[in-house]
This record gives C-alpha cells, sequence and structure tokens, in this order.
C-alpha cells in the first residue's frame, strides 16, 4: 500500500478527518503493511495530528511512514506532530533536515535546465541569491530559462540580480512577514533595507526599536519564520533574495526613515563600507552625501584593481538624472579609466557618450572620457569604425596632455581597427612614440610599445619578438603591467593567426601573471578564454562545441570573445555537417565592421558552404567582399583561413585569371614575413590554380607540400582534407591506384577522429567507389532492421539539416537515391522526422 498525500489544515466540524487520512483506518485494516507518505504535517489540525500520533506509538508490523514538514512553521518549535512523542523501543526512527543544496549542486540543475551554455558567474549568483533553497532555485531556473537555444547568451549573472522572486517563495515571505502585528514588521522591514545578515542590536537601531521592543521584534520575526539565525548573532533571510520582496512592501516614508538609521550606522563603523554607505545615503534623501560616498567607495575599489565594482557604482551613479553636473565631471573620468581595465558594458558606453555629448566638460577632461569611450567600443564591444572616430576626436581634445594624446594616438594605430591599412597604422603609432617621450611617462611609453608590438605580430614581423624582450614586466606600476600584459596577450593573438600555436600558447601563460598583478580582468579572461581558439586549431575537437557554448555565455561583455566562440561553433558545425548551425553561428564574426582575422575565417567556410551546396554565384561573391576587406587592412597572415576557398570559388566561377591574381597578392603580401600557415595556404591556393589549368601532378605536389605544412603547424582538420584532394587527383589519374586508396583511407582515419562526420561521408563514398572496395560477392547483404552503412550516412546528414539535394552533392547520388535511403532509414528507426534520424555510432558504423 503507498498513500501519498498533504496532511489537511484542520478535522471537520463534526470531528471527521478530511481528506485521504479519513480513510487511513479502514486502508490499514484491509492492506497493513506498506508505505505511508504524508506530507506538509506542519498544516495538519488536532485530529490529524492524534491520528498519526497513535500510527507512531502502537506501530503496525511491516508498515513505514514517512512525515514532511516545514519545521519553522510547526505549532509547537521541534513537536512535529504537536506533543511529545512515547515511542516504542522496538521502533527505528530517523530524522532528516534537509540542508541548501550547494554550488555544485545548484550547477548541476542549471544544466539540466537550461544547457552547458550557462556560465560558472551564471550559477553562483543563482546560488547565492536562492540561498541554496531547493524549490527557489527551480522556480528561478524556470523563469529564467531561454526561449530557444540561440537566447542562452543572454543568460547572465546580472539577469538573476534583476529577477524578481518567483511566486511561490514570495507568497511564502511576505505571508510570514504579513503575520507579524503592525508594531513588529519594521524589524523585517530593517532585514530588507540592509539587505545581509545583521546582529540584532543593528536590526533594533535601523528599525527604530530601542531595548526590548526590538527584542520582542526579532523574537517574533523568528517565530513566524519571517527571519532566521543564519550564525552567531546574524539574522536575515533564508533566501537572501527574499529581501527584495519585502524590501517592495515597504512604505516610502518608512523606506527614507529606515535607509538613513542605516546610513548612520555604517557611518560609525571602523572600516567605513562606501558603497553600501553611498546607497543608504542616496535611498535616505541625503543626496550631497551620497556623492562624496560613491567617490570615497569608487577611491576604495579603484586602490584594490576592483574595476568592476567600480563600473558598477559609477553606472548606478551616472544613471540619476539627479546627479549635479560638477559631480558628473568629478565621477566620469574615474568611470573611463576603469572601463578599460575592467569588464564593462553597453551602458558603460551609453553613459560616457551621454557625459561627452552634453559639452559642460572642458576640452581635456572630455578628451580623457573620450579616450575611455573609444578604448570601451574598440576592446570590449567590438565596434571598431565609431572607435576609430571617436579616438581621433580624442587625440584632438587631449592635444595639450601629451600622455593621453599618446594613448589615443597609439590606439588609433591599433592593428584591429577596421579599415585602417598597416601602413596608416604605423605613422599613427609613430605620433604616439614621440607624444609618449615627450610625455616622460612610463606607462604611456609601454602603451605605445603594447601597440606597436600588436601590429607586428600580426603581419608576422619579426621585430616583435625583439619588442617584447624590452616590455617593463618587473615594473610595480598596475597601469605598466597591464599594457605589458595586453602586449603579450595581443602577440599571442597575432601568433594564433600565424599558425605559430605553440608560441601563442607561451604567450599567454607568460600574460597572466602581469593581468592578475595589475587587476586586468579583462586581459586575464582573455588568457583563460583563448584555449577554445587554440583547441579548434589544433584539432582537439572533443568536447570542443559544449566548450564554446559555454564561453559564449560567460563572456556576454566581451563581443570579440563571444564572435571567437561563434567562429569555432560554426566551423566545427560544417565539419559534422550541421549547416543550419553554421548559418547562425558564422553570421556573428562574418559581417561588417567586425574583427577582421575572425571575420576572414568564418568568410571561408560560408564560401565552403555555399560551394557545397553547388551556389557558385554566392560563393564567388563573398570571396570578393572578403577579399577587398583583406586588401584595405593588407595583414595578410589572416588571409590563411579563406585564401583556398575563395580562390577556388573564384575558379569556379569562371575567372581564372582573377584568382592567379588573389595568388600573387597573397604571395607578395607574406613575401619576407613569417607566417608559417599563411605559407601552407598560399602552397595549397598553388594547387588550385595548377588544377584548373589540367596540371594534375603539380597540382598533388602542391597538395602535399600544403598538407606537411598543415601537419607541422598542427592543422589537422585542413590536412585531412588535403589527403582527400591528393586522393581525388591521384584516383583521377587512375582510379584503381592503391595509392589513392591509402590517401582515402589516410584522410578518412583522421576525420574520423576530429568528429567530421560530413567529410567522413564524402570520403567513405569515394571510398566505396574504388575498385578494391566494391568487389563483393554475388548479391548484397541483408542488414535487416539494422542501417546499412550508406543509409547510417544519409541518416546522420539528413538529421543534421541538409535537404536531400545537399546530401546527393556531397555523396555523390542522385536526390531520387537519397529520398529512397532517408524513407528506409525513418522507417527502420520508427521516427516521424528528418531531425530525429540519430544513428548514434555515425556514418558507417554498424
Amino acid at each position: 500500500m503507498v498513500l501519498a498525500g498533504p496532511a489537511q489544515p484542520a478535522p471537520a466540524q463534526d470531528g471527521s478527518l478530511p481528506g485521504p487520512l479519513c480513510e487511513l483506518r479502514e486502508l490499514l485494516d484491509l492492506r497493513p503493511t506498506g508505505l505511508l507518505v504524508v506530507e506538509d504535517v506542519h498544516r495538519a489540525g488536532p485530529a490529524d495530528r492524534a491520528e498519526l500520533r497513535g500510527l507512531l506509538e502502537y506501530p503496525r508490523d511491516g508498515l513505514c511512514i514517512v512525515l514532511t514538514c516545514r519545521p519553522e512553521e510547526l505549532a509547537e518549535p521541534g513537536l512535529v506532530l504537536g506533543a511529545a512523542l512515547e515511542l516504542p523501543a522496538e521502533l527505528a526512527t530517523l530524522r532528516i533536515a534537509l540542508r541548501p543544496l550547494d554550488h555544485r549542486e545548484v550547477r548541476q540543475l542549471a544544466l539540466e535546465a537550461i544547457g552547458e551554455s550557462c556560465s560558472t558567474e551564471f550559477t553562483t549568483r543563482l546560488h547565492q541569491r536562492s540561498g541554496g533553497v531547493a524549490q527557489v532555485v527551480v522556480d528561478l531556473l524556470a523563469d529564467l530559462a531561454p526561449g530557444s537555444e540561440a537566447d542562452c547568451e543572454r543568460l547572465t549573472a546580472r539577469q538573476v540580480d534583476e529577477v524578481v522572486l518567483p511566486v511561490r517563495p514570495a507568497e511564502l515571505i511576505l505571508g510570514r512577514t504579513c503575520a507579524l502585528t503592525t508594531a513588529h514588521r519594521p524589524i523585517a522591514w530593517a532585514a530588507a533595507v540592509l539587505d545581509e545578515p545583521a546582529g540584532a542590536a543593528a536590526l533594533a537601531e535601523v528599525a527604530g526599536m530601542p531595548g526590548a521592543a526590538g527584542h520582542l521584534a526579532l523574537l517574533a520575526a523568528l517565530r513566524t519564520a519571517a527571519l532566521h539565525q543564519l550564525g552567531q548573532d546574524r539574522y536575515g533571510f533564508r533566501v537572501p533574495m527574499a529581501a527584495t520582496a519585502v524590501y517592495r512592501t515597504v512604505p516610502g516614508p518608512a523606506r527614507q526613515a529606515l535607509h538613513s538609521r542605516a546610513a548612520a550606522l555604517l557611518e560609525r563603523r571602523e572600516q567605513v563600507p562606501w558603497a553600501q554607505l553611498a546607497r543608504h545615503r542616496f535611498a535616505g534623501g541625503r543626496n550631497h552625501d551620497w556623492v562624496e560616498g560613491v567617490a570615497r567607495s569608487v577611491e576604495e575599489a579603484a586602490g584594490t584593481g576592483a574595476h568592476e565594482s567600480v563600473v558598477t557604482l559609477l553606472e548606478e551613479a551616472l544613471a540619476e538624472p539627479g546627479l549635479p553636473n560638477s559631480a558628473r565631471q568629478r565621477l566620469a573620468p574615474t568611470l573611463a579609466r576603469s572601463a578599460v581595465l575592467g569588464l564593462s558594458s553597453e551602458q558603460t558606453a551609453v553613459l560616457l557618450r551621454r557625459v561627452v555629448d552634453e559639452g559642460a566638460l572642458p576640452g581635456a577632461a572630455r578628451g580623457e572620457i573620450r579616450l575611455g569611450l573609444g578604448l570601451l567600443l574598440l576592446n570590449h564591444l567590438d565596434q571598431g569604425v565609431e572607435a576609430y572616430r571617436e579616438l581621433i576626436r580624442a587625440a584632438e581634445e587631449l592635444e595639450s596632455d601629451p600622455a593621453l594624446a599618446a594613448r589615443a594616438l597609439a590606439a588609433l594605430g591599433a592593428v584591429d581597427v577596421p579599415g585602417v591599412p598597416v601602413a596608416e597604422g604605423l605613422d599613427w603609432l609613430a605620433k604616439a612614440a614621440a607624444r609618449a617621450e615627450e610625455s616622460g611617462d612610463a606607462a604611456a611609453r609601454t602603451a605605445v610599445m603594447a601597440n606597436r608590438i600588436s601590429l607586428l605580430t600580426s603581419v608576422g614581423d619579426s621585430a616583435a619578438w625583439r619588442l617584447l624582450e624590452g616590455l617593463p614586466q618587473s615594473s610595480d606600476d598596475p597601469h605598466c603591467l597591464h599594457h605589458c600584459a595586453r602586449a603579450l596577450c595581443n602577440a599571442a593573438g597575432g601568433a594564433f593567426w600565424l599558425g605559430e600555436y605553440g608560441r601563442s600558447a607561451d604567450l599567454l601563460a607568460q600574460a597572466l601573471e602581469p593581468a592578475v598583478r595589475s587587476g586586468s580582468r579583462r586581459v586575464e579572461k582573455l588568457v583563460r578564454w583563448s584555449a577554445v581558439l587554440l583547441d579548434w586549431a589544433t584539432g582537439r575537437w572533443d568536447g570542443l562545441a559544449a566548450r564554446a557554448r559555454t564561453l559564449v555565455a560567460e563572456a556576454e561583455n566581451m563581443p570579440s570573445v563571444v564572435n571567437e566562440a561563434h567562429l569555432v561553433l560554426g566551423v566545427v558545425a560544417l565539419a559534422k555537417g550541421d549547416w543550419v548551425q553554421v548559418g547562425t553561428s558564422l553570421a556573428r564574426p562574418d559581417r561588417p565592421g567586425g574583427d577582421v582575422p575572425q571575420a576572414a575565417a568564418a568568410a571561408g567556410a560560408r564560401i565552403r558552404l555555399a560551394l557545397a551546396r553547388g551556389d557558385v554565384p554566392a560563393a564567388a561573391e563573398r570571396a570578393g567582399a572578403v577579399w577587398a576587406a583583406l586588401q584595405t587592412k593588407a595583414v595578410w597572415a589572416w588571409a590563411a583561413g579563406p585564401a583556398p576557398w575563395a580562390v577556388e570559388a573564384t575558379v569556379c566561377a569562371g575567372r581564372p585569371d582573377a584568382a592567379r591574381e588573389m595568388v600573387e597578392e597573397l604571395a607578395a603580401g607574406i613575401a619576407s614575413r613569417t607566417a608559417p600557415l599563411a605559407d601552407a595556404a598560399l602552397t595549397w591556393c598553388r594547387g588550385l590554380l595548377a588544377e584548373a589549368d589540367g596540371d594534375l601532378a603539380r597540382a598533388a605536389e602542391c597538395y602535399r607540400e600544403a598538407r606537411v605544412g598543415h601537419l607541422a603547424l598542427p592543422r589537422p582538420y585542413e590536412a585531412a582534407l588535403l589527403a582527400e584532394r591528393i586522393a581525388r587527383l591521384t584516383l583521377a589519374a587512375d582510379l584503381s591506384s592503391p595509392d589513392g586508396l591509402d590517401e582515402l583511407r589516410l584522410a578518412e582515419g583522421e576525420l574520423e577522429k576530429l568528429g567530421a562526420s560530413w567529410d567522413l561521408a564524402r570520403v567513405r563514398t569515394a571510398m566505396r567507389g574504388h575498385p578494391s572496395v566494391d568487389r563483393q560477392p554475388v548479391g548484397r547483404p541483408s542488414y535487416g532492421d539494422r542501417l546499412s552503412p550508406r543509409e547510417q550516412e544519409v541518416a546522420a546528414l539528413a538529421a543534421g539539416g541538409l535537404t536531400n539535394r545537399e546530401i546527393a552533392t556531397t555523396l555523390y547520388l542522385s536526390p531520387r537515391t537519397v529520398e529512397q535511403h532517408v524513407a528506409r532509414a525513418m522507417r527502420k528507426l520508427r521516427v516521424a522526422s528528418r531531425a530525429d534520424l540519430s544513428v548514434g555510432d555515425g556514418p558507417g558504423a554498424e
């Protein structure tokens, strides 16, 4: 027997037991053994409690009883059934108190509800704000869960702060607060205003209830569970975000008085918490004192390198309409400086723009704020074109301040400003170096050196590595250290796009120490996040898509990093045949005004996608667009990703002469440069030209040389694709060539290791066409209800979103044959849609 249900709040007027307990005796007489579960016993009336006491004090053999309750709502504290139980000695009993979930358990719930894209910051804040109470966590996740996978990147720690307490816990805490008498209720209001655990005396002072009045009010709040004891003389809300729900019910005049008393309390502390004090002063109506509190809290946070806290404080202050203009002029430059060092948002840029556009600031002060705005747009928000305009104006406004002018000019020479050729960037850097020397400021000189290193590494100029040795990494100046960390991190990025992956990893490791010492959270996070790009390039694809999705969530306020993660997702999706995901992910990095190397790599993948679909005009158009962007920027190392596909698309479009000009331009651009990835890509492109000319032997030779170059980097995915091309040319000369089959087997093994199912299906199709593989005994094998290898290949591609025509192009079949394979696979797997055609082990597995 299993009887489960809630205990009822009270017996009926006639004294009978309502609900399931009224049938309890009859059921136990019929089936005396089993499990009896009674939930919410704290709501049971006297008759129900008496019935349950009888069952426990005079137990029946074979009957197990489980009672659940909220201890804080029991009629008699500690006594589940309202009176002490006299339990027989032979009865085994166990009392279990449910503890709050820890962070690991909260994260597990979040992963199950939202997926792998929820960041560590998100789950940490969720655990903090919910107090680990399981029901609150579940309700919050239901409210926060995105509507689609595309929205996952929007889940941030800030959203947890902004979400309202769900209805269920809100009703519970408000009900408990309202159960307090009018005289006692201010003690709960005080806890809500302080919004952190506090001692009894502090709560009483803020509530305005000194002496016995405060003591009695706190006892009443604990008795109704409106408040809980959270430690030795620490009282507050078990669910921290419940404070906000209670706070909203406090009448305005009472709220202002509570904040005023809270400010007076904090002002007497030996270590004044200036950020909290500023908040209480403002809410208490003390606006002048509030500005002073904000300024002091900003100084305190900036002094410890807590730039993110500074940004948060100043965003709140500068967004306040009533902020005096003098205070705005005082606070805005600090926001501009901290925004560059910390992790900032669109809101920061909006506030800084509002300040510089007001026109009330003197030129130099406005120039400093505009410099911060330009750097924010360039480094954090990936708005290079707009940043360029702001930095030019900043350099003009900072003419009288050579150190800051040098910073603006150096930023204009940054390699990642789109549309600015390398030669122009070098000119800006020369002007910046002159102003930095004029200033005598070490940080300004280091800033200019960092930008020069970034530009030279990107173009493959070996002088960059000598400059790196001159960085003042032993400096105690946090500004110098920040620029050292930035230089090392940017050099690592430059080395990555050159194909020097070992050097890139080493530079990232070196950048971490000065980033931590300078408090540069942005650089520190860039260092930690760069592993995803390195894993993609070097073939560490196991779990890579999940890591990239997590990065999308964690880096929500750094668009450039998010775009890198989308690039990885898109390229890996293309290799696996998930063409829907390809279009969604690659649209982010491949856009006008974005980061040029990211956009170029994404454009290469989209050109390849168009070629696979047989849309040569679209492929050629995109090839022309990416090549024009590369010509403008003139950093030809960045052409390594798109060059082979752009040249192939141009050849397929019937423009071999234009393709030849592209290859010659790439060769000239990387001449005398150290760019191993671009060198290998150039050799690949020359193979494409030779193949277009009909010189298959020369083409195969170029592909072999390009494959060796990619393996040395290593770039295993591109190396596998080149093995496939070598095989195709070898078999074109002699279909029975064993060398061609060996190359196909080599490509098959490498692609299978990566999990590149789309490419793998194409290679296996070519293998089955080889005479030595295709010889079969008379009659075909019968697979019965199992999928044949061909059906598995087709099913995997169909499940990835490819149309029948696209699958036919990939596998060199007719659309009609593909249609038949899809129909048989759906029948054998008993699925109703193509999306459900998951075959587990992948193409070709039985």
